[in-house]
């Protein structure tokens, strides 16, 4: 039977299964660590809230004006179809290269690893930094026994979505809805114990006292002004990436019942499910833990919220050690192994789609244009497992991901200023949904967005990562222009 018998989607999904996928590619382990270096970056428990509570209220402004796109685009590939027809192919093409080359072959290699490093806690056979587990060496490259584990797990979730998108739904909505509903039963664990304890209120003691902790030295810095403006906005880099891959839902609106209505629904209530989860999340934290803390410290109370676990920053860990004692970490790993074996699941599902799209424009490689008995994109997905595995082997996915930050909130701001374009240029093309408070919630975005990106270009912590992104960004403008011709 041919490979290629079946030539059109299946509507699949509902509301539900859309906004599982909105959710549980955003939660990942990010919201487990990323705390640590947000205290450390800001010192103080109202601005370490503020730096949440506007990641979130971005993120819904952000999947609050995605949504007119969405129903009036409702297409494979979705966001890069919305910057197509905004911006021409050529910026397309760019966004979907940088998306293959790192952001989202990157972010499925990096939660990977993450998966690998707490089943190491049941398995030290995988454990990444253990030399005795190294398997072979290439080089300047190790490859451990949890190198190919995380590989496994990339393979094996490939390989279930292949089998058509039901199989995959079903591990989404199996996998998210168990982790939200473990986080939220944490979150109340970790309030209700915490409220007994005074802690909160000795977080909430000069909550707004603001200051810079090097991890290195230890060494604090009172902040204020711009300095704390521009601290901000470089700790939101931590929680924008833990808050990231809501858009990735716009990539399987072919295999969405109602598109139209239901994209638009699913990324307002994902995002703001999400959101509220995470802040509540940090409030729990703040009950749990003193945010100020030491790297020499002899117990989680000593370390604090800002030397979790040093150096590994598990905040979540150390607040559930509080409660839990010795079997937290085992509590936390298998949360955060069902957190995150979820999130690889949605990514792999919804990345494929957006490749298929681009290969039928004859811009990625032809063998993607095609779906299988199934109506999935196997081919699509299968190069897509490839490239995540050999930056899984080459160990250079965090490094390309801190590089590629810039880039990807580079494109979320274009995609937005796509909406002010197409209302001009097609007043009266069909939007079955017009974006919430427009122009003023998109400009928002947009204004707050390019703040940060500024502030990345300008902080000599952040410029060299900065400017390396803006480099693989540029990349794609060269290899359009050999894939047109070659493609001609």
């Amino acid at each position: 039977m041919s490979d290629t018998s079946s030539t059109q989607f299946k509507q699949s999904l509902g509301l539900l299964d859309a906004t599982m996928l909105v959710s549980g590619a955003m939660i990942g382990s990010g919201i487990f660590i990323v705390s640590a270096d947000m205290a450390r970056m800001l010192g103080s428990t109202g601005w370490l809230l503020v730096a949440w509570l506007l990641t979130g209220v971005v993120t819904v402004a952000a999947a609050l004006s995605y949504g007119e796109l969405a129903g009036m685009m409702p297409k494979a590939g979705g966001q890069y179809i919305y910057i197509q027809r905004s911006f021409g192919p050529l910026t397309s093409f760019v966004y979907g290269w940088t998306v293959f080359t790192v952001i989202q072959t990157g972010t499925i290699a990096a939660v990977a690893v993450a998966f690998t490093k707490y089943s190491a806690v049941f398995l030290p056979k995988l454990n990444l930094q253990d030399a005795n587990n190294v398997l072979v060496s290439l080089g300047p490259v190790n490859v451990y026994w949890g190198t190919l584990y995380a590989i496994a797990c990339i393979i094996l979730l490939t390989y279930v979505n292949t089998r058509g998108v039901n199989a995959g739904k079903l591990i989404q909505n199996i996998f998210t809805s168990t982790k939200l509903v473990a986080l939220f039963g944490l979150i109340l664990i970790g309030i209700g114990y915490g409220l007994q304890s005074g802690v909160l209120q000795q977080n909430l003691d000069n909550a707004w006292e603001a200051s810079r902790t090097s991890k290195e030295t230890g060494t604090v810095t009172m902040i204020s002004g711009m300095a704390l403006l521009t601290a901000l906005g470089v700790a939101m880099i931590g929680s924008l990436f833990s808050s990231d891959a809501w858009n990735n839902v716009t990539f399987i609106a072919s295999e969405i019942k109602d598109p139209k209505k239901n994209i638009p629904r699913s990324l307002f209530l994902g995002t703001l499910i999400v959101t509220v989860l995470y802040v509540l999340a940090n409030i729990a934290y703040l009950c749990i833990l003193p945010l100020k803390g030491t790297a020499t410290g002899t117990d989680v109370m000593a370390q604090g919220i800002q030397f979790a676990e040093y150096p590994t920053d598990r905040v979540a860990t150390a607040a559930m050690s509080v409660i839990f004692g010795g079997s937290s970490a085992g509590i936390m790993a298998v949360l955060i192994m069902i957190s995150t074996f979820g999130c690889i699941n949605g990514l792999i599902l919804a990345g494929a789609r957006l490749y298929y799209a681009m290969a039928q424009d004859g811009l990625f490689l032809k063998q993607a244009s095609t779906l299988n008995t199934k109506a999935v994109p196997a081919k699509a997905l299968w190069v897509q497992c490839v490239w995540a595995s050999l930056l899984c082997l080459s160990g250079s996915y965090n490094q390309l991901l801190n590089y590629c930050t810039f880039g990807s909130l580079l494109f979320y701001m274009v995609t937005i200023a796509g909406i002010f374009v197409l209302r001009r240029r097609e007043p009266n093309a069909d939007r079955p949904y017009k974006a919430v408070g427009y122009p003023f919630v998109p400009l928002f975005y947009i204004t707050v967005t390019l703040g940060i990106c500024l502030i990345l270009l300008s902080d000599a912590n952040t410029r060299f990562d900065t400017g390396m992104g803006l480099l693989i960004v540029a990349l794609g403008v060269p290899v359009y222009y050999f894939t047109k011709r070659k493609s001609a």
